[in-house]
């Protein structure tokens, strides 16, 4: 298991330098982060622009300023800002703190809604819970990320003015002031998570749901299975130690591969609720043409993805020792 983690891990550090190439290529052909400075009226002295061209390393050639941000990088350095009193690095970490607390408790929620609905469905093949199951999945994933944050959030507001109480909260990551010590911040901080939760988790359940049925589907009409059923074991044991865990390999590579378009709705979801987090800071980066930032934030998005794929890869190992060994 070692070896073939090794393996994968040296595959995936090829992988990751390229993006980072890819990344600043792209982002600095892209934007150009004096126009806020040209487009004023009346313009700026031309020593003024030059001299925030040299602080923003634009007077260097292309490949000289790729070598000095990936160097600097490594000294936590992640290049200068258009807006000169921000530190990216330490704000940008701290902006995906937030995101990926809600992108790991949806996805966690997808994964074990979609395991569960996606097997059982399998298992009582077009019975009434197989077809509300399939009705809901195709309701959740015809739905845009943005318009179900939407009707979550007006759902909340519409709840909250009928009771005449915060039963939802509907606005922010967290409350600006919480009295109470660690336990009262620790659920003020939860329910605000309720409703963007739901909103991303109920969008990736119903695209993993019909894989994990139609995984299911197709272990249990094999033969290995119809083998255990006539050794003799119970239906229970066979459907979690053979057909069960080998219908997870496929949900898994969905999964990896769906995580960029999860931290793609997080964003959305962000600014539907207001969020502080890395979608926000993205927008705003995008809106000041501010390309170290764009670059810092991407650079740490594919560095998760390709982290993620790597940890798919040695679940392959774990769910089918074949894979290791193969």
């Amino acid at each position: 298991m070692l070896a073939f983690a090794l393996r994968r891990l040296l595959v995936s550090v090829p992988i990751l330098i390229l993006s980072t190439f890819v990344v600043f290529l792209m982002v600095s052909l892209s934007a150009n982060p004096l126009s806020y400075l040209i487009t004023r009226n009346p313009p700026p002295p031309p020593q003024t622009i030059a001299a925030e061209a040299h602080r923003l390393h634009l007077d260097q050639p292309l490949m000289e300023r790729y070598w000095n941000w990936i160097t600097g990088i490594f000294r936590g350095d992640f290049g200068p800002s258009v807006n000169s009193t921000m530190d990216i690095g330490s704000e940008v970490i701290s902006r995906f703190g937030v995101t990926f607390r809600l992108i790991f408790l949806a996805m966690v929620i997808a994964l074990i809604l979609a395991i569960v609905v996606g097997a059982v469905s399998a298992v009582k093949q077009y019975s009434k819970l197989d077809y509300t199951a399939t009705f809901f999945g195709f309701l959740f994933l015809s739905m845009p990320a943005f318009w179900l944050a939407v009707l979550l959030k007006q759902a909340g507001i519409n709840i909250n003015n009928t009771v005449g109480d915060q039963v939802f909260y509907t606005i922010g990551a967290s409350s600006i002031y919480v009295k109470g010590g660690f336990w009262a911040h620790f659920t003020d901080v939860l329910g605000h998570m309720i409703l963007p939760t739901i909103s991303l988790a109920l969008i990736s359940y119903a695209s993993w749901s019909r894989f994990q049925r139609g995984s299911m589907l197709e272990v249990l009409n094999s033969d290995y299975v119809r083998l255990a059923r006539a050794k003799g074991l119970s239906r229970g044991v066979v459907m979690r130690k053979h057909a069960l865990r080998n219908a997870l390999i496929p949900l898994t590579t969905v999964t990896a591969l769906d995580l960029a378009s999860i931290i793609s709705g997080a964003v959305v979801t962000e600014k539907v609720f207001q969020w502080q987090g890395a979608g926000t800071f993205l927008l705003d980066a995008i809106a000041q043409s501010d390309v170290y930032a764009v670059e810092a934030w991407l650079l740490i998005s594919a560095t998760f993805v390709i982290l993620f794929n790597l940890v798919a890869d040695l679940l392959y190992g774990v769910l089918d020792p074949r894979i290791r060994h193969a």
